[in-house]
């Protein structure tokens, strides 16, 4: 990936991970355009960053996503770059869940059916551009899950999967496909901006942003604090990470 000379839309740009990485390109001189559900959050992101622009989108609504890529194609014809990084991550005591499922439901369409809806918005108009890059946002929980949040995991692990395949089907065109796998980073989500063992959010964009610069971009993107996670079965250790991680952690309230 090229970082720079992009048009590049990021859902779930307006707080965490999706707004460190607006700022870090738009310091880089592209054109950024965030996208998300909570509108003050988008004014704020924007205001702090001038030339910065939003698109106010429900990601879980497939309706809206549609008429959302129609808007955004229009409104920024060199769109080249999609990021889907919007999700959300909930607790799930599963022996005393709800009988809708709300959690689990809203989970799977904000993490899993809105970055494939927005994709499949998506796709003709970036073929269309001379390249172009779709980077999907899993987890390190992908691959070795935290129990107290078993539907995040599985949503992740199914991005990761569904990533394998669109980069596959997408290897003869100008289409580039990349998985960005952030560990516990201190963010909002789950109250990881106030826990010390998270991954400062600084030093994390820092070390995303440095390896996109290398050329050719690799295919996963990974900081050196989500290795163990990511490479725990490969290392034999998955046992002995899993457990130790899940039984670091309280139960659900």
């Amino acid at each position: 990936m090229n970082p720079t000379g992009n048009t590049i839309l990021i859902t779930g740009g307006g707080s965490g991970i999706g707004r460190g990485l607006a700022e870090a390109f738009h310091k880089l001189g592209n054109q950024v355009v965030i996208a998300g559900r909570r509108k003050q959050a988008l004014d704020e992101t924007v205001a702090a960053n001038a030339g910065m622009n939003s698109l106010t989108l429900d990601i879980e609504n497939r309706d809206a996503i549609r008429s959302f890529a129609a808007e955004a194609t229009a409104t920024y014809p060199t769109l080249n770059v999609l990021i889907n990084n919007a999700g959300i991550m909930r607790p799930e005591k599963l022996l005393a869940q709800q009988d809708d499922l709300a959690d689990a439901e809203a989970t799977v369409a904000t993490n899993l059916l809105g970055p494939i809806r927005l994709t499949a918005a998506l796709l003709l108009h970036l073929q269309k551009q001379p390249s172009s890059t779709i980077m999907n946002v899993s987890s390190g929980l992908a691959f070795l899950p935290l129990a107290l949040t078993p539907t995040y995991c599985a949503t992740k692990a199914a991005i990761h999967s569904y990533t394998l395949s669109l980069r596959y089907q997408l290897k003869a065109t100008t289409t580039e496909v990349l998985e960005l796998i952030p560990p516990y980073v201190a963010t909002d989500l789950m109250g990881g901006a106030s826990d010390a063992r998270a991954m400062p959010l600084d030093k994390f964009i820092a070390e995303v942003m440095k390896i996109l610069k290398t050329q050719p971009t690799p295919p996963e993107i990974c900081v050196d604090n989500v290795k163990g996670l990511r490479f725990a079965a490969e290392s034999g250790k998955f046992a002995a990470i899993f457990q130790g991680l899940n039984a670091a952690m309280t139960d659900v309230h």
